[in-house]
């Protein structure tokens, strides 16, 4: 009498092997996508530093901060245009002269808990009010 060979894999088996998938799927993809938001608002910090830091050198040479980006010879990184806004605002009405430089979120980065991130000529470093680790 002949044997049936087994060749292949029972429906249970390939349903089994879908569900694991899914369920690594559903826990993954959500850590992922909170780990790709803090890494672009970390980027984001990092250029409000590199932006105070052209004011400040600015301000050396001029004695006043600079209006907006464009007087400091700056224009925001392509890999952040597209998660934000990046001003610089100078104010030099008032004494002693100051500066803030914002970072406003946009597109699929608005849903970030830490909203906008600010940053002024007193090395203060804003974001939402609740929010926690934002300047990480």
């Amino acid at each position: 009498m002949r044997k049936k060979q087994n060749a292949g894999f029972t429906l249970i088996e390939l349903m089994v092997t879908v569900a694991i998938i899914a369920i690594l799927a559903t826990v993954a993809l959500p850590s992922y996508q909170n780990h790709v938001m803090r890494a672009n608002r970390s980027a984001a910090a990092s250029f409000l530093m590199e932006v105070a830091n052209m004011q400040e050198r600015y301000y050396l040479d001029a004695r006043a901060y600079a209006a907006d980006m464009s007087a400091l010879g700056a224009s925001t990184p392509a890999e952040l245009s597209d998660r934000y806004t990046i001003t610089t605002v100078g104010n030099n009405a008032a004494t002693p002269p100051s500066y803030s430089v914002s970072a406003v979120p946009k597109g699929a980065q608005s849903s970030d808990s830490c909203g906008t991130l600010t940053l002024n000529n007193k090395g203060e470093k804003g974001h939402a009010s609740g929010a926690t680790r934002c300047w990480d």
